[in-house]
């Protein structure tokens, strides 16, 4: 049925042409994503999807809508569209893309180092899920770069709740999750300081001789890097 939409979004308002079926309503809103006009293709998608779900196009129509509501940065809404996507339509050729999307809804929906994690590391567990299960699939790289990122936030939570235990000269829960860093995150940037708190707390559970032992590895270890000078000073220090 024909129907002529005028779509308006301040200054950059685009006056659609005449809808006359719906699969030009889904071909200009491909073009409405093409010209990052997100809003206008939102609204077309949300038209599409509820008017023609029988369509042999309609996994395809989620998959874009689930983007679209990502680039207007509406986290939650894309999680919404992509799991069902996953969920109803397994087998789409959209389904990769789409895994890896729903990290990018979940990662969105995170907070800052200092705050709980929870969709920090649900978007861990999407990216990890998506590199198993579409193997090949043309956004692998940027899946891998996405994964060492959030391990790089998780690790750098634990160890700021680390150095607060070691603040609070507390050195058993410090050297706890110092270890946590070392045990779940070793390969992430964090690793080399959360080696250094827990040598300082082992300092504090009296384990001196064992602390300055670990702080020398350090050194040798990372030498010529900052971090290993840190670890010469605070060697020095508990020699004092």
């Amino acid at each position: 049925m024909a129907a002529a939409l005028l779509l308006t979004a301040g200054c950059g308002a685009h006056t659609l042409p005449a809808i006359h079926s719906e699969a030009e309503r889904l071909q200009v809103a491909r073009r409405m994503l093409d010209e990052h006009e997100w809003s206008q293709a939102n609204e077309l998608l949300k038209t599409y999807v509820d008017t023609d779900a029988g369509s042999a196009d309609v996994d395809q129509a989620i998959y874009l809508l689930g983007l679209s509501y990502l680039k207007m940065k509406e986290w939650a809404s894309a999680q919404v569209e992509f799991e069902r996507l996953l969920r109803d339509y397994p087998e789409s050729d959209s389904s990769g893309s789409a895994s890896f999307r729903l990290g990018e809804a979940l990662f969105g929906q995170s907070r800052g180092p200092d705050f709980d994690q929870e969709f920090t590391l649900k978007a861990l567990q999407q990216w990890e899920s998506y590199r198993q299960s579409y193997p090949g699939h043309w956004l692998q790289p940027e899946a891998a770069r996405r994964i060492a990122e959030t391990r790089s936030r998780l690790a750098q939570k634990l160890l700021n709740t680390g150095k607060l235990y070691l603040k609070l000269k507390l050195g058993e829960p410090a050297r706890v999750y110092f270890q946590r860093v070392l045990d779940e995150y070793g390969d992430a940037p964090q690793a080399g300081e959360a080696t250094i708190g827990l040598a300082l707390a082992e300092a504090i559970l009296g384990k001196k001789q064992r602390a300055v032992e670990r702080l020398k590895e350090i050194e040798t270890q990372f030498q010529g890097q900052p971090i290993a000078a840190r670890a010469a000073k605070e060697r020095a220090r508990l020699k004092e």
